[in-house]
């Protein structure tokens, strides 16, 4: 599994994490930040990762609503929804990582933590977005 990977993994984990305990997912990723050199530790990409969740989770979130037909966020299993967040984020605000590298590592980590009808839903919903790129971003 290589680093960035992991790191999403773990960013999964602290969006996850906050919302089964309903907090705010900065004070948990706040809480894994300082503790520096333990197993809850992250790396560098998660914190970005989780930070630009956040920063953008209200047009992230319009955009997924708006593009899974018959799906309301709500109703989505919770860990869809939150890779569906980092897919998002990353096909359309972060431009260090290729878009089809941000739908596959959602749909690998779909494959491996939820439901078996998760995979093809998180690919196709991601994949729209990365169709509808260029107007989403207008």
């Amino acid at each position: 599994m290589g680093a960035r990977t992991k790191a999403r993994k773990r960013a999964l984990d602290v969006l996850f994490e906050a919302e089964q305990r309903r907090l705010d997912p900065m004070t948990v990723l706040a809480d894994r930040i300082a503790q520096p050199g333990t197993e809850a530790a992250l790396p560098q990409y998660s914190v970005e990762i989780v930070e630009g969740v956040q920063t953008h989770r209200p047009r992230i979130d319009e955009v997924i609503a708006t593009h899974s037909h018959g799906w309301t966020i709500e109703r989505m299993p919770a860990v869809d929804r939150e890779l569906l967040r980092i897919g998002a984020w990353e096909i359309l605000f972060n431009d260090d990582v290729p878009d089809a590298v941000a739908v596959d590592e959602a749909v690998e980590l779909a494959r491996d933590l939820s439901t078996d009808e998760s995979p093809g839903f998180v690919n196709g919903l991601l994949g729209r977005l990365v169709d509808l790129k260029p107007t989403l971003l207008a």
